[in-house]
């Protein structure tokens, strides 16, 4: 028998969740994926050095402020990253918008336009990036614009079934419903120690949205993330997309058990309706949501405390050189 990450590989898009260059090349994965959080831990590394110093300098020949160089160089570093990236890799990588743009529409695209322009810069082929947006009404809104102007979106930070909805209406070309960041807020408001993978609320969560996507043929690639154990990433066996850490790729790989197919278009079924989606309906729905709401804020509060962090490392790295 096959490893269980081989099984995965032949029904399911396999992406590396982590900016660690040195993972990525031993793992190989289709495509990859980078946040605030994960450069900030892969630029640590030796082999982050050179793309500091050289964003450093590209910064420094922009101008401006401390702030809008610093802005800059880590826009540049995410770019150099991704690039590096793409070296090894024959998909796509995903790229974040700063999170702390989450609630202005307009600077988000501005912000996507210059991270598409970098790469442009760097030789890359845009159609193999994808620019990450928190799920906010927002940032739905920017990936609308943006999807019209060529430019992929990958909006992140997703927890709810109106906010998949709202994107698959947007058409937005992918999604990453969070499952592991659902399931955490379950165990600390359920009083309850665990559940089973086929209970896990992370997993019905993305199974009851690819249902409704296949069920009423959105485009919208479904691209599970955040996930704690392997039995959640056998449970969504089939989705589109499953972007893996590789502590728990390595774990798929040790493993030789069967691993049956979940989800698939031909089976996919939802009783639920395409929905008319404005801004008033997505923001009560949202409300209605405790989960899906503290989620939301607390990932954007992370990733933009991880941007200034990141930030602060790159300016006294620059300070050092």
């Amino acid at each position: 028998m096959t490893s269980k990450l081989d099984q995965l590989k032949t029904m399911t898009t396999v992406v590396a969740d982590t900016g660690d260059l040195d993972a990525i090349s031993e793992w190989r994965p289709e495509d990859a994926t980078t946040n605030p959080s994960l450069l900030l831990k892969a630029a640590a590394s030796d082999s982050y050095r050179p793309m500091i110093d050289a964003a450093v300098r590209y910064a420094e020949n922009q101008g401006g402020s401390n702030q809008e160089q610093l802005s800059w160089a880590t826009d540049t570093l995410a770019v150099l990253a991704g690039k590096q990236i793409l070296d090894l890799i024959p998909g796509v990588v995903s790229t974040e918008v700063d999170a702390r743009l989450s609630f202005d529409t307009q600077a988000t695209v501005d912000k996507a336009r210059r991270l598409i322009d970098l790469y442009r810069q760097q030789g890359v082929d845009t159609s193999r990036v994808l620019i990450k947006i928190a799920s906010t009404w927002e940032g739905i809104r920017a990936a609308e614009q943006l999807e019209k102007e060529g430019i992929r979106c990958n909006l992140t930070l997703l927890f709810s079934f109106i906010q998949a909805a709202a994107c698959a209406e947007a058409g937005a070309y992918l999604i990453s419903p969070f499952v592991g960041r659902i399931l955490d807020w379950h165990l600390s408001n359920s009083g309850r120690e665990s559940y089973l993978p086929q209970e896990d609320p992370g997993v019905l969560s993305v199974s009851r949205i690819y249902n409704f996507y296949k069920t009423h043929n959105y485009d919208t690639v479904v691209m599970g993330a955040s996930f704690r154990n392997i039995g959640e990433i056998e449970q969504l066996a089939g989705c589109d997309r499953l972007t893996i850490s590789p502590a728990l790729l390595q774990a798929l790989k040790n493993d030789d058990g069967a691993l049956p197919r979940r989800l698939s278009p031909e089976q996919a079924s939802s009783p639920e309706q395409k929905l008319s989606i404005d801004e008033g309906l997505f923001r009560w729905e949202s409300n209605e949501d405790a989960m899906a709401t503290e989620k939301l804020a607390e990932g954007i509060r992370r990733f933009a405390a991880d941007q200034v962090e990141l930030e602060k490392r790159v300016g006294q790295l620059a300070k050092a050189a």
